[in-house]
């Protein structure tokens, strides 16, 4: 008959793999503790921030009830209702900060691009798992349209940091799934061969982070302040930082989004270099257990998946982190569960609830 693998434990019955959430609450709780300094000690916005961690658990629990089949039978509806709200935030978004990124819905409002750094990566995965692998090149084609048409929608609004987590989380199942190197060598070059049109089509604030990453001198009081105060505030964190609370380039207002993009230098300027090392530790952990759900996992669709979104995460914290430290242009990636923000917390949570539903939904056949 076929059995649970996890049946014997509670954890196992509820679904949740309890290394996994032991590392997210660890990361939850050290993201709480740096953004009660970096706003300032204001409990309000930790409050706030912790009533999102809360639902987005739930919304995690809730995710991992279901089975990997139940989740690859729904990818193909969530993608295209991903591309349905991504049109309507053209025409009846709202604008902010000279983007058009948003919906509201009355009781709260929200970001639909989030939904398709799921969205991609699970249809994607659904339409490669069917075949045998790896896929062939008309199959690659497919799947590159189906990444392409979110990506333009999500670069209209504009978000380009978005726009690139989508297309990683969706070229990473390519990669995952064993495209070959030809084929892959070929979209690299088609990718630099249209890097001037790329060029000539951003808007010319994103243009400035661009030049501001090669050179942040030459405008030190305009485009490059961000980034000189960022590495400021890293530099000055030496060896063992200058302790919670005592940050001096977060407390007197030097470092701007410091509760957002650049919290990592708000950390990296109180708890220093050791301080950085645990994170660091922290992450790799995360990221080494998803690594484990994914090669146990028994089906092709939950093994894409689960690479997939272990390896998009991994790219979460090295864009956050370049970026922040000068060796990436500043492309407003939030660092993964210590940022302020409610959506992508939410969006990351799914993510992990379905790395939780693929491991434990596991099944053998006893005799």
């Amino acid at each position: 008959m076929k059995m649970s693998l996890d049946d014997q434990s509670i954890t196992g019955r509820l679904h949740i793999d309890l290394p996994l959430l032991t590392g997210l609450f660890v990361l939850c709780g050290i993201g709480l503790m740096v953004l009660y300094s970096a706003s300032g000690q204001d409990n309000e916005v930790v409050i706030r921030q912790a009533s999102r961690m809360v639902m987005a658990l739930l919304f995690m629990f809730v995710v991992a009830q279901f089975s990997p089949d139940q989740i690859a039978r729904w990818s193909l509806w969530l993608y295209l209702f991903g591309l349905l709200l991504l049109v309507a935030v053209l025409v009846v978004g709202e604008i902010g900060k000279g983007a058009q990124r948003w919906l509201d819905i009355g009781i709260f409002r929200f970001q639909p691009s989030e939904i398709m750094k799921l969205a991609v990566p699970m249809v994607i995965a659904w339409y490669l798992s069917d075949k045998s692998l790896p896929p062939a090149t008309g199959r690659v084609m497919v799947a590159c349209g189906l990444i392409i048409i979110p990506v333009l929608l999500i670069a209209k609004q504009p978000d380009l940091g978005t726009s690139l987590l989508v297309t990683a989380a969706g070229f990473s199942i390519l990669f995952i799934a064993g495209m070959r190197w030809r084929l892959l060598l070929t979209l690299a070059l088609m990718a630099a061969i249209s890097a001037p049109i790329i060029w000539y089509s951003m808007h010319d604030y994103q243009k400035q982070r661009v030049i501001t990453f090669l050179d942040p001198g030459q405008d030190p009081l305009g485009a490059g302040y961000h980034i000189i105060q960022s590495k400021i505030a890293i530099g000055s964190g030496g060896i063992y930082g200058k302790g919670w609370l005592n940050g001096t380039q977060s407390h007197l207002e030097f470092l701007p989004e410091r509760s957002t993009d650049f919290i990592f230098a708000v950390f990296c300027e109180e708890y220093g270099l050791m301080g950085v090392i645990l994170l660091m530790c922290i992450y790799m952990f995360i990221i080494i257990r998803g690594v484990y759900i994914t090669v146990n996992a028994q089906q092709t669709y939950g093994r894409l998946l689960a690479g997939a979104l272990i390896l998009t995460f991994f790219v979460y914290i090295l864009v956050n982190m370049g970026m922040v430290t000068g060796q990436l242009p500043v492309v407003g990636v939030p660092l993964p569960l210590v940022s302020l923000g409610g959506t992508s917390m939410v969006t990351l949570m799914v993510a992990f609830g379905i790395l939780m539903a693929i491991h434990t939904h596991r099944r053998f056949l006893s005799f």
